[in-house]
């Protein structure tokens, strides 16, 4: 997919890509049940946590009860649904309508309060100071301008606020498995990987780094950790005893720490 209207911003292009549904809630992993049931929500939350157990230990829901959080993106709700079971008081924004709208009908069988807003994270409506943690698990880097996300965000967290998240990693297996199909066996070895990631990877413009970059576009945070992490995308189609020996800084996801 690329950009078709050059009047069209790209964020215009993501929104279109994702009302069609939130990340992770396609038929391959809901099959034929019935949308936003207990069961759809229920297939999609364990399909989410046996792809990327890591997600428990980057968040450490359960650490950060009574804390005033900010999730940007809320996608399905799945996430946001933990941060309420553990008793953090959640806020929440995304791009799209239909995230909003799926996260509110997540939460609705279980009481828990949440306050949703459809809107561009890159410009954050809240007073600065106003949050202890932000999180944000594979959203930023779909953003036109990330960097004015992580901006936003540094300024809405409180003092000694954390940040944490995912961005994609651009020097790991799975990226070279997209170069190799959609650039070197296309005939065109010249793209880059972070070319193939913008065009191939989920909506068009999709962004990838490297820690190196992560630690600069964090850079005004007062501390800043990557946690790079192997994961089944990386993994599969590669022979076990070869994936096995992969080292976690090749991971495709980079969790981050930051705190400001």
């Amino acid at each position: 997919m690329t950009i078709k209207d050059g009047n069209l911003k790209l964020n215009d292009e993501v929104r279109s890509f994702w009302e069609r549904g939130p990340c992770g809630s396609g038929s391959a992993i809901v099959g034929e049940l019935a949308p936003l049931t207990r069961e759809w929500f229920e297939q999609i939350e364990a399909h989410r946590y046996k792809l990327e157990p890591f997600i428990h230990s980057v968040a450490q829901f359960s650490r950060h009860h009574g804390k005033k959080l900010l999730e940007v993106g809320v996608g399905a709700g799945t996430d946001h649904l933990q941060w309420a079971r553990t008793g953090a008081e959640c806020f929440g924004v995304d791009l799209t309508e239909a995230a909003i709208e799926t996260t509110r009908a997540r939460f609705a069988p279980y009481g828990f309060q949440t306050s949703l807003q459809r809107l561009d994270a890159e410009l954050l409506p809240f007073p600065d100071n106003s949050f202890d943690l932000v999180y944000s698990w594979v959203v930023i880097h779909l953003s036109e301008k990330p960097e004015n996300i992580v901006k936003e965000i540094r300024l809405v967290l409180k003092r000694e606020g954390m940040f944490l998240g995912m961005l994609y990693g651009r020097h790991s297996p799975f990226v070279f498995k997209l170069w190799v199909k959609h650039a070197l066996l296309a005939g065109k070895p010249w793209l880059s990987f972070s070319d193939v990631v913008w065009d191939k990877v989920e909506s068009v413009g999709t962004r990838s780094y490297t820690v190196s970059e992560l630690e600069a576009m964090f850079s005004e945070f007062g501390g800043f950790e990557a946690i790079p992490l192997i994961t089944t995308y990386d993994t599969d189609r590669w022979p076990r005893w070869l994936h096995m020996y992969f080292p976690d800084s090749w991971g495709w996801f980079i969790g981050i720490r930051a705190r400001k």
